[in-house]
């Protein structure tokens, strides 16, 4: 701790010594001067080359603390798996961002950075965190503990900004982001925005509701609510793609989460890579700023996208100038650059310098941005410390997850027939057999956005419970459990095993990686299936992040359950395999029987699933010796 403390105290120092220097008393200095009055004095100090500094976000991979105080960097990020060492402890991470906000507090206004990470189901880039089932499966009323466990463990890290939450409606299931939205239901999305205060904490009594609010201290973080708007409802679920509604449509189905998100006083709101009617939402100034600033009042601060305003013109940065330009007018405030963050800033300077870009726009972006840092504390502490070292990972929040894991599993089919049920298992038995490619790999559990932008296969990638490991963990110690991950008919039949949990499902996967047009679980999947449950009573858990093809194989097996991408803590599966606790979940997205229904959406006039929202069977908890 103390090799942390003196060089936060000189450089706390540093930039005392600069405020009293030149004059005895500095307004934005002052915390007990009102917000408006510190954001506006400060933005009377700035240079243009300041204030274009505050608006760019750049990756951690191409920052330092020199790059930092030569051109006045507003913001960092940590991508997918942009790490600062492999398996970095938490006085690793600390340490990185401390050096980087040294680089910041040394410019001539002592302008603190803010850093920002993805973590969208837990601390998920970084080594020993809880990894949270991801949206699809979260229970609505667990969602605002895990945003508050999900900030103590970034916070533990030094960071104190989250690209989460996604407040998506995915209306179509080949999107590979769909896991990342809570339900096609833009109802439960906007139940779900509870996770905000969670992550900021509770608005205060008195607050008006159109007010950004990050409680103070360093047990909350400012949130980013994505991604604005529209995402959910691209043709054919092609990522990045043309969302094709009318304006009543985008407004009661896409838009309605956002509104709940501005009352609940989160602090960012990022903007979608995709196009409303063929408009890209990053240049979509009538929807940016008419519509979200204007009309919503929103006054946070409004983030592109990874290299989003690049992606305006097709081929992505074919007219660099004319996307920097279409972007900042549209109501963009800060640009996750996030390598070429010279260009960006000399075409925003030439742009500014020649009228062709107000300057009133680039004070617009500046306040905004500034706020967020004022309400947040960031002025007064922005330095990291060791002081939640113990957060990351910790027992009480893996239980958490081990929670919302139970709360996430639906129960689909119990039994071939209705009075003979097969779960919950009896934990004592001879001999069971546990198969499938998803059984034992922790990689595969917790799905993409795990440790790396794509997530990974293995169960060596980060700290927790495959299914397997559960299952042997949960059962009477007398019965033998036998893993098998690819067993043929003739080892199933001569093993005379009392039952089989087979565990199949999709590999990980995110964004445009996961598109996809035929929605079937990977091989050897199906195979399994066929070789286990057409010879001995068998419950198929499926790990995947959204409803898949399974109508073929429902008739083989006895029991099927839902698991969605549950995260880290498996023993929740086991929990209620083995009835320690009910299945309660119910299904947040229409389970189709054929892709060619698709989309179909609860509601729709020709309504034909195989399981349909809502729908999921209830098990009763019993007590086994």
């Amino acid at each position: 701790m103390e090799r942390f403390a003196k060089p936060m105290l000189g450089f706390l120092l540093i930039c005392l010594w600069a405020a009293t220097t030149n004059a005895a008393y500095i307004k934005y200095k002052d915390p007990k001067q009102p917000l408006g009055a510190r954001i506006k004095d400060l933005l009377s100090r700035m240079t243009l080359e300041e204030k274009i500094g505050q608006m760019v976000q750049i990756e951690r991979s191409v920052a330092s603390a020199d790059v930092m105080k030569k051109y006045f960097i507003g913001s960092i990020l940590s991508s997918g798996g942009s790490v600062p060492a492999e398996k970095a402890s938490v006085e690793t991470w600390v340490s990185a961002v401390n050096e980087f906000q040294k680089g910041a507090l040394s410019t001539r206004l002592c302008i603190p950075m803010i850093y920002g990470i993805d973590a969208v189901h837990g601390h998920n880039n970084v080594y020993g965190a809880t990894i949270f089932p991801h949206n699809i499966g979260l229970d609505p009323v667990l969602v605002k503990k895990i945003g508050a466990a999900t900030a103590l463990e970034v916070r533990a890290t030094g960071i104190p900004y989250v690209f989460a939450p996604c407040i998506a409606v995915c209306r179509d299931p080949r999107w590979g982001r769909c896991y990342e939205s809570y339900s096609e239901d833009h109802s439960i999305v906007q139940a779900m925005t509870e996770i905000i205060p969670g992550l900021q904490g509770d608005l205060p009594a008195n607050s008006r509701k159109d007010v950004p609010f990050v409680a103070l201290g360093k047990q909350k973080v400012a949130a980013c609510a994505k991604h604005y708007v529209g995402d959910g409802g691209t043709t054919k679920g092609i990522n990045e793609n043309n969302t094709v509604i009318d304006l009543k449509g985008l407004l009661s189905i896409h838009m309605p989460a956002y509104l709940d998100s501005i009352r609940k006083g989160v602090a960012t709101i990022m903007v979608s890579y995709s196009s409303w009617n063929g408009k890209k939402m990053h240049a979509n100034r009538d929807l940016v700023t008419g519509y979200l600033k204007n009309k919503l009042r929103f006054k946070g601060f409004v983030i592109s996208d990874w290299q989003g305003i690049d992606r305006i013109s097709s081929p992505p940065h074919a007219n660099y100038s004319h996307s920097v330009q279409a972007g900042v007018l549209a109501g963009i405030d800060m640009v996750m650059v996030p390598y070429n963050y010279t260009e960006f800033i000399d075409d925003l300077t030439f742009q500014v310098k020649n009228n062709i870009i107000p300057m009133s726009r680039i004070n617009d972006a500046v306040k905004r941005i500034l706020r967020i840092k004022f309400t947040m504390g960031l002025f007064e502490n922005p330095m990291a410390d060791l002081s939640l070292v113990n957060q990351l990972g910790s027992q009480e929040h893996r239980q958490l997850a081990r929670e919302a894991v139970r709360k996430s599993l639906v129960l689909l089919k119990n039994g071939k027939y209705p009075n003979k049920p097969l779960l919950p298992l009896p934990k004592k038995a001879g001999k069971i057999l546990v198969a499938g490619s998803h059984a034992d790999n922790l990689g595969y559990q917790c799905g993409g956005w795990t440790i790396t932008w794509q997530g990974l296969g293995g169960s060596d990638l980060t700290k927790g419970t495959t299914v397997l490991k559960a299952i042997k963990s949960a059962v009477d110690p007398s019965t033998q459990v036998i893993y098998n991950e690819t067993p043929d008919v003739n080892f199933v039949k001569t093993n005379k095993f009392s039952y089989a949990i087979v565990v199949v499902g999709e590999p990980p996967y995110a964004e445009t990686f996961g598109d996809s047009l035929n929605l079937t679980i990977s091989q050897p999947g199906p195979s399994t299936i066929k070789n286990v449950c057409g010879t001995v009573k068998c419950v198929v858990i499926v790990i995947s992040g959204r409803p898949v093809v399974m109508e073929p194989y429902v008739a083989t097996m006895d029991a099927l359950v839902a698991a969605w991408l549950p995260g880290t803590e498996g023993q929740g599966v086991a929990d209620v395999l083995f009835g320690d606790y009910g299945f309660t979940g119910k299904l947040s997205r229409t389970w189709f029987k054929r892709v060619e229904q698709l989309p179909m959406n609860v509601g729709d006039q020709h309504y034909d699933p195989l399981y349909p929202f809502g729908y999921g069977l209830t098990t009763q908890p019993t007590k086994q010796n």
